[in-house]
């Protein structure tokens, strides 16, 4: 292909790539429906609204054949859409445009409150991944070794000194030749953005019916400082396009891995 076409190609491959997110997104929340109208809803409006799903896909930010470690899984979204992208790619619809799909040889969610685990289960407990999930604490449970760790809006509910230490426990658990961790977190330099995020934060967790905590933020650099001390690489992905919020989602390699 020549470079004047490449434009003409990442154009034509946009409907390809929308068509397969649709179909991912269905297969994806399917299963909910067998844990209730909330589940369902839930799984539909989280993974369907929320742009760090589809980056990580379009991005390639998880590897294929990952040990993979969720902490704060919620009820199990990514173990789902784990699934879902096998089994795009075993009837071959997997987008061109896209890196190679990600797929899990093991699935590991932490989570600290009990209906969200009740739901991911009765969802989830007939996928071929067999995801294995865990009502625990993450500044407690142990972490199993795993390729990689995904912790999405979670660690601003712990203070600074349990921040550092589920980080060194992660960075213990992941295979140290070329772990990954993915972490979103908000930039507290960015104060509107920030008060924001924590304010529907706040409002999402009532309605889920949990009580709410008090949170604990760092700015952006305070984040990177904190992993690079731990022995990440670490790459910035903005996650606000289009919102209000002040989301950032760091990838982390450990080794010779590139972010």
């Amino acid at each position: 292909m020549k470079r004047d076409d490449l434009p003409a190609a990442a154009a034509a491959s946009a409907p390809q790539a929308d068509a397969a997110w649709a179909a991912l997104l269905d297969t994806a929340c399917a299963p909910y429906r067998k844990a209730g109208r909330w589940a369902w809803h839930w799984a539909r409006g989280k993974l369907g609204r929320d742009p760090v799903f589809r980056g990580m896909l379009e991005r390639g930010d998880l590897r294929p054949r990952a040990r993979v470690l969720d902490i704060g899984c919620g009820q199990g979204l990514l173990a789902s859409l784990l699934q879902a992208t096998a089994d795009a790619t075993r009837r071959g619809i997997w987008p061109a445009a896209w890196p190679v799909a990600p797929s899990a040889t093991a699935y590991t969610g932490i989570e600290l409150m009990a209906r969200d685990v009740v739901r991911a289960q009765a969802a989830l407990q007939g996928l071929p991944l067999q995801p294995r999930f865990v009502n625990a604490d993450m500044c407690q449970t142990v972490f199993p070794a795993c390729d990689a760790v995904v912790i999405l809006d979670v660690l601003h509910y712990v203070d600074h000194p349990a921040q550092q230490a589920v980080l060194q426990r992660v960075r213990e658990a992941l295979k140290p030749s070329n772990g990954r961790l993915l972490v979103r977190v908000g930039d507290a330099d960015s104060r509107r953005g920030f008060a924001i995020s924590q304010r529907v934060d706040r409002v999402v967790t009532m309605a889920r019916g949990h009580r709410v905590p008090p949170t604990f933020g760092r700015p952006l650099a305070a984040w990177v400082a904190l992993l690079e001390e731990l022995g990440f690489a670490v790459h910035a992905v903005p996650m606000s396009q289009g919102t209000p919020f002040a989301n950032v989602l760091l990838a982390a390699d450990l080794g010779t891995g590139k972010p």
